[in-house]
């Protein structure tokens, strides 16, 4: 155990989807439903991202879904430091595995591992190359649900994905045979 959010929640939260897969989504942290259920993006959140992803042409089967953080932090407070830091290998090997060529962070806290002191509201929908992949920074779908002006932007943003998912250099090819097992399995990281 890397740190103390495994002794407050109910059960991890590590993320789900097809691995590999083209574009992987990394939201902040587990809320209490998630908590619940073990699965990312299962509460009124989750209804509104499968509505952008359908607006963007795609399913929630087709992407892989997780956080910075895979266990709910007390009262749905924002992740602490050092618990990101703790997660941090849980996430970099998801990447390796999933080998997305697109990355969408939902909300300030996954992106800040690629633009670290950039402000989400000045930077969402604007993809950056960092290696093989296009990194797009977007809102949190919870931010739209409680502050109804970002939900236009945030449709805005997720309209482009079809479109940056085709210029996205192929990732590393890989097929799910060379990570191992079903879904589950192989990215079971706890």
């Amino acid at each position: 155990m890397l740190c103390t959010l495994a002794h407050t929640r109910k059960l991890a939260v590590p993320g789900e989807g097809p691995a590999p897969a083209p574009v992987m989504l990394i939201g902040e942290g587990p809320g209490r439903n998630e908590d619940e259920q073990g699965r990312p993006f299962v509460g009124a959140s989750g209804k509104f991202l499968e509505e952008l992803l359908a607006a963007a042409g795609l399913q929630r089967a087709q992407v892989y879904i997780t956080n910075v953080v895979k266990c709910r932090p007390p009262e749905n407070r924002d992740p602490l430091p050092a618990e990101v830091a703790a997660c941090a290998g849980y996430l970099e090997r998801q990447i390796e595995l999933v080998d997305p060529r697109v990355i969408v962070t939902l909300g300030r806290f996954s992106m800040a591992r690629w633009f670290p002191v950039e402000r989400i509201s000045a930077i969402h929908g604007q993809a950056r190359q960092f290696g093989a992949r296009l990194v797009v920074p977007m809102f949190h779908p919870a931010a739209a649900l409680h502050q109804p002006k970002i939900r236009p932007q945030l449709l805005e943003d997720f309209a482009k994905l079809p479109q940056l998912i085709a210029q996205a250099a192929p990732a590393t090819p890989r097929s799910a045979a060379n990570v191992g097992g079903s879904t589950d399995q192989q990215l079971d990281l706890f």
